[in-house]
Order: C-alpha cells, then structure tokens, then sequence
C-alpha cells in the first residue's frame, strides 16, 4: 500500500466524542471497488501485531479452568435456534477437539457458520484437548480477526478504544496490507479505509476512490 493510512489523525478526532459507558470496540471499514461479491469472495482470518482481549470457548472433552468449556453432555442445554444464537454472540471465537467436530457441526452449524464461529482447521481446532494444546491455541485465536467478504464494505474489529493511537494505526495497517495482498486485483479493489469507535460516525484515513469497471 502506497499511500499511508491517517489513521492516528482520525483516532485523535474520534477521541473528542462522547465518552461511552463502556470500552467501545475500533472498527476498521475497507470499502471494496472493482469486485464482484457474487462472483468473488475473501474468507480469511487476519493476524493483529496488538491484540485486544476475546471471549473465546472450548468444546471440549474436558473442562478445564483455561477457558469456558462446552461438553457434549451439555449440548441438550441448548434446546433452540434462539439458545445457539444466544451462545454464539457470547463469544468471539470457538475451538474444539477434533473428535467433537462432528457432533458439534451437526448440533451448532446451521447457526454458528452463517455467523462464522465455527471451529475450522486453519482457526480453531486441536487434535488433541490437553492444557498446552488450549493455551497455543487461544493464544493464537487472540491475535486473530475473521474477514469475510458478504458485501463490498469489510467491516473488521481491530481492538479497543482504550488501546494507544500507535497500536490501533499499526493493526489497521497490518489489516489492510493483508487484505490488499489476498484481493484479487489488489490495491484497486480499495475504493476508501474508514475508521469507527461503536457508536461514533466513520471517519476516512484512505480515499482513493476510482471508476468501477463494469
């Protein structure tokens, strides 16, 4: 990428805002052109140099006190669409024994895929449950964001508002790079990069916006 994101000037004019209640989340938009979301499509997860904290839990066939765990035993807890959904929004991220892949696909899948919590070999499952296993594991699900192209506007989550101006620039310029790297004509598939706490306005930190090809 060229052009360097003014990422930290939008941060500092998003700061004057009013405070929340809460540690709102760093959204980062990556507004697509030239890209044919029927015909094209990005699926990946995307490493962040600054991590910012995940509820992420085990189905596992085991509890363990490293992080929240979902026996198969407990599958009958969840009784309808709403509970999985329910479940689902609870956390950032699921891991998962490979032996419980199945039961789990069949029990969670029609909800957890469409919302992209499913455990897949690249993010989120392990061979075999032990504590070194879960610990690699969340410590590798931390760094991680899921990108997934549904439209031609990428809404990512980058970290928290209570994150340095200097973390937040550099993860966002992580994500970009990235992302420019697996889209299929590159740097002109970007239209604008546009900045957001939660409940604030998106501001523009890239704008390089061209003629779409028809």
């Amino acid at each position: 990428m060229a052009e360097k994101l003014k990422t930290e000037v939008a941060l500092k004019e998003l700061r004057t805002q009013d405070k929340r209640k809460f540690v709102q989340t760093v959204d980062l938009i990556i507004n697509l052109q030239n890209f044919d979301v029927r015909k094209e499509s990005l699926n990946t997860f995307v490493s962040l140099p600054f991590p910012s904290e995940k509820k992420i839990c085990g189905v596992l066939t085991r509890r363990t006190p490293l992080i929240d765990t979902i026996l198969k035993d407990d599958f009958d807890k969840f009784k309808t669409e709403a509970d999985i959904k329910r479940l689902a929004k609870k956390y950032d991220f699921f891991i998962a024994a490979a032996p419980l892949m199945a039961p789990l696909a069949t029990k969670f899948g029609r909800v957890f895929g469409p919302m992209g919590k499913m455990p897949s070999p690249a993010a989120g499952i392990i061979g075999i449950d032990s504590d070194q296993n879960i610990k690699d594991m969340v410590e590798k699900m931390k760094k991680l964001v899921r990108v997934r192209s549904k439209e031609k506007s990428l809404k990512i989550p980058i970290g928290k508002e209570d994150m340095t101006d200097e973390q937040i620039a550099q993860n966002a310029e992580s994500v970009v790079n990235t992302i420019e790297n697996l889209l299929p004509r590159k740097n002109d598939n970007i239209k604008n990069v546009m900045i957001k706490f939660t409940m604030t306005k998106a501001i523009k930190v890239l704008d390089k916006s061209q003629v779409e090809v028809k």
